[in-house]
Formats: structure tokens, sequence, C-alpha cells
């Protein structure tokens, strides 16, 4: 018991303490899940509007496997874009495994579907509200969608924090794309993993307590956009 103490204590200072080692791996985390879900937002925001409003061949399984990607498994995909970036890959000449790029790739393939399914959810409820209008008013395929994106960003938001709550916690595929360099690669799940096995608690400790932060920040920016979003239909 007191060495779990004087590891909390230990974790508590370099919390306080502002620790460089610990600031860069917290920024690198920042970095790299901040720019996935960037990058996840252009393709998923678009592509489930369009499944939403958009009517094609196609359309049905589309949707199912969108939604059945929602839970892919983090070590598959990991792997997936090993192999694709793997000195023998497609993408192998550009260098990019085992480097932060092939962790905001890895990540990508994992909360893109997450983004896209959610709202297609949220964008399929509001032109079902909003469709008879929309197409009185002359408005085409494009049109409604931006239209439709705008009219739920406050709902929108906050499929973009899930995706990144889910992009900061993963481990598995990062861990294999990035390979865990210390001070390259090295985010906070993948420090926390490696650090718990060699038995260094202290950081281990305190990247879960500024993760869990970052994890209760995030629901709590959802839910009071949920609340404004409510008030400005109410």
């Amino acid at each position: 018991m007191p060495e779990i103490t004087q590891a909390l204590i230990a974790a508590a200072d370099l919390v306080a303490s502002g620790d460089s080692k610990l600031l860069a791996i917290i920024v690198l985390s920042l970095r790299v899940s901040l720019g996935a879900v960037f990058i996840a937002a252009l393709i998923g925001l678009p592509l489930g509007a369009a499944l939403a409003v958009g009517r094609f061949a196609g359309q049905l399984p589309l949707t199912v496997v969108l939604n059945a990607f929602m839970g892919l498994p983090p070590v598959v995909v990991g792997l997936f874009v090993y192999l694709l970036l793997s000195r023998a890959g497609p993408l192998g000449p550009l260098g990019l495994l085992f480097t932060p790029a092939a962790m905001v790739i890895a990540q990508v393939v994992l909360i893109t579907p997450i983004i896209a399914a959610l709202s297609r959810q949220i964008v399929a409820d509001a032109w079902h509200d909003y469709a008879e209008q929309l197409k009185s008013l002359g408005a085409g395929l494009t049109q409604s969608i931006r239209t439709l994106l705008w009219d739920t960003r406050f709902s929108l938001v906050t499929v973009l924090l899930a995706g990144l709550g889910r992009a900061l916690a993963e481990v598995g595929a990062v861990m294999i794309v990035g390979g865990n360099i210390d001070g390259v690669t090295r985010v906070m799940t993948t420090t926390i993993a490696l650090e718990t096995s060699k038995g260094d608690l202290p950081l281990a400790l305190a990247l879960g307590f500024i993760l869990i932060g970052l994890v209760l920040a995030l629901n709590t920016g959802a839910f009071l956009i949920r609340q404004t979003a409510q008030r400005r239909h109410g």
C-alpha cells in the first residue's frame, strides 16, 4: 500500500510541475488525435449526410457496412495499415511507417465510420423534418446536404467530440504502426501500457489522470453543446 501511495504522490508531482517528458507525450497525443479527427470529419460528415439524403443503388448495404465498421478491432486496423505502409506494401516508398503520420492514418480508419454513421442518423432525422421544405425551395442534393449539416452543427460537434475521445483512447492500432518510439511516436495510451509493464507507475498514473481529465472534459463539452442545441430548437 505505501508503494501505491508513493506512486500517486509522484504522479501528482509530475502533473503539477509540468514535467517536460509528460507534456511532450500529451502534445503529441493531441496532435495525432486532432489531426485524425479533422481528416475523418472531412470524409465522414459528407459521407454520412449523403447516405441520409441521397437515393442510389447500394445505399442500404453501404449503410450496413458503415455501421458494422464502427466496431472495427483496433489491432486489425493496425495490422492493415502496417501492411499498407510496410516496405513491401503499396505505400512503403512514402516511408510513413513508425511515424506520427502512420498513427493518424490508423486513427482515421478507426473513427471515420463512427463519425459517418452517427452523422448519418442525425442528418436523416433532420431530413425527415425538412425534406418537403427543401424540395419546395428547389434545393438539390448538394445544397440540401450543406443546409442540413449546418442546421445540425451542434449535434455534429458532439459526434466529433466522440470521435476525438475514441482516438485519444486508442492503443492497439497506434502501437502497431507507430512502434511506440520514445520521443517520436509515444503517445499517452502506449506510454501507459509500456510504463505499467516496466513497473514505472508514477508516469503511467500521471498520464492516466490527464487522459481521464480529457475524456471528462470532452463529455462535459458534448453535454453543454447538446443543451445549447436543445435550447435553440426549443
